[in-house]
């Protein structure tokens, strides 16, 4: 009997595949790295191709490595890399240009102009979403402006458009399944969270042809096999989720008032809203947390776009550590007297500045600043902004988080001293999960759960398992101290 789960964990850096048991317990996974393209300043892009190989050679290791054959794996979970941009050739399956990551920005002259333009309140009652080159739908349209002939051949119905889900999904499949889910396609600019579909009028603002779009269907839904061929067998595909949603089903935030704060190359909190659309005040995002059975579920979402990819700077750029699990001890080893402010805004500020021209910045540097210093305040600087996102939660939530636990998961998350900071800061307890591959997690339950094989909702809230809690010790004055030299350093930046 089939009762094994393979979630394909798609990031902005890697790609990670994990065979769960009957337990929800990962037995065996596999990660690869793949290369990352900086062809202009603030440009970022992936070969979709080399993505798609990946996921491949990732999904027939783990496989391997769990020693099962994959007839035994009942369904197939896809989580992914959100609003990234990929088109490609109807036919040919080639796609036209590199894909258009998340975090590019060539996209903000044309962002302002919209703005200016008086339309980014009408775009944010549909979407939940602020205009920004973040989102999907001006990077749709820069392909169809500058790579020849794309305009005409999508219009024509020869070219389609997909998130990395939807691009991983088709390659899957054979080319027979062209599908997204409501979390994916809620992030994109042109899909109405109200009205749960693709919108005529945003579509004709950005100028994306709707035979681009894929079909949308809920979180956990019959999204198609496999070819034969991948795997010897046909698996059928029964989940997909954005990272960030699929780590809010990972970690059980099932509940409204429920909190998740995931730390990866970014850091993304969500907030469980239940059936309620909230506006934010604060430029936070309103967003779909998932959607099951025809039922939406909301969110706010405030979204941090370095957190880990600065503990990469740190190894890449400068140079100053070999990997990331070094710079917990060289934060404990800091020179405590000197208070070095790292702003990392490296593609800009997320929420709640919500800022593209910001570029990163360090403050408090002395003659004596090192390595130590430059890690430490690497680390503090997720914590600080995390801050930034609670005070904006509570604010449009209308009810305080001071009582809220906030449940954390990615690869941050690891470093002890990280969490007792971020505590520290935060004033509040910092739960960590055993099971730190929270959003692979998150996916391989809607797979697991639309084949049968793992329990609904309330059976899988209960099964989720602390490993260890982390209580404030900071006291007010240093607190406030130090959440004030952020603020101060944020406020040199967004008043140039």
């Amino acid at each position: 009997m089939a009762s094994y789960i393979l979630a394909i964990d798609q990031g902005t850096t890697s790609t990670r595949s994990i065979i769960f048991d009957g337990n929800y317990s990962p037995i065996a996974s596999d990660q690869m790295e793949f290369t990352q393209h900086f062809p202009s300043s603030g440009w970022v892009e992936h070969e979709a191709e080399e993505i798609w190989k990946t996921v491949l050679e990732t999904s027939r290791n783990a496989i391997a490595k769990a020693g099962i054959e994959a007839s035994s794996i009942a369904g197939i979970g896809i989580t992914n890399q959100r609003e990234t941009v990929v088109v490609w050739d109807k036919d040919s399956g080639e796609p036209i240009h590199k894909a258009i990551v998340w975090q590019d920005r060539r996209t903000s002259e044309y962002c302002a102009s919209l703005k200016a333009n008086g339309v980014e309140e009408k775009v944010t009652a549909k979407t939940g979403l602020l205009l920004d080159p973040y989102f999907s739908a001006t990077k749709i349209r820069w392909l169809l402006e500058n790579v020849d002939g794309a305009r005409a051949k999508a219009e024509n119905g020869k070219l389609l458009f997909g998130t990395i889900d939807t691009y991983l999904l088709w390659k899957l499949t054979g080319g027979k399944s062209h599908k997204t889910d409501a979390t994916n396609a809620a992030r994109t600019l042109i899909y109405n969270i109200r009205d749960g579909s693709w919108d005529d009028e945003l579509l004709a603002l950005f100028e994306v042809p709707h035979a681009l779009l894929p079909s949308v269907e809920d979180t956990a839904s019959n999204f198609g096999e496999t070819d034969k061929a991948l795997f010897g067998v046909s698996i059928p595909v029964l989940g997909i989720a954005g990272d960030q949603h699929a780590a809010t089903l990972g970690q059980a935030c099932f509940k409204p008032g429920m909190v998740k704060s995931t730390y990866g190359t970014g850091c993304f909190m969500m907030l469980n809203t239940g059936e309620n659309i909230v506006p934010s005040k604060n430029r936070m995002l309103t967003t779909i947390a998932y959607q099951l059975n025809g039922k939406t579920t909301y969110a706010l979402e405030g979204s941090i776009f370095i957190a880990g990819a600065a503990v990469q700077w740190l190894r890449d750029g400068l140079k100053i550590i070999d990997s990331a699990e070094q710079t917990g001890k060289l934060a404990s080893q800091a020179d405590s007297e000197q208070n070095v402010v790292l702003v990392p805004a490296f593609a800009g500020l997320g929420a709640p500045y919500w800022n593209a021209d910001v570029r990163g910045a360090m403050f408090g540097l002395t003659r004596s600043t090192g390595p130590n210093e430059i890690a430490k305040a690497a680390l503090e600087a997720a914590c600080y902004q995390t801050r930034d996102l609670i005070e904006a939660m509570q604010d449009d939530w209308g009810r305080e988080l001071d009582d809220v636990t906030l449940r954390v998961d990615g690869g941050m998350v690891a470093s002890d001293w990280t969490m007792q900071f971020l505590s520290d800061i935060l004033n509040a307890p910092i739960d960590r999960p055993t099971v730190l591959e929270t959003t692979a997690l998150g996916a391989a339950w809607l797979a697991g759960m639309k084949s049968g094989t793992w329990p609904d909702m309330d059976e899988f809230a209960n099964s989720w398992k602390l490993e260890r809690r982390f209580e404030a010790s900071m006291s007010d004055a240093t607190r406030d101290h130090k959440y004030g030299e952020w603020r101060s350093a944020i406020n040199c930046l967004i008043s140039k």
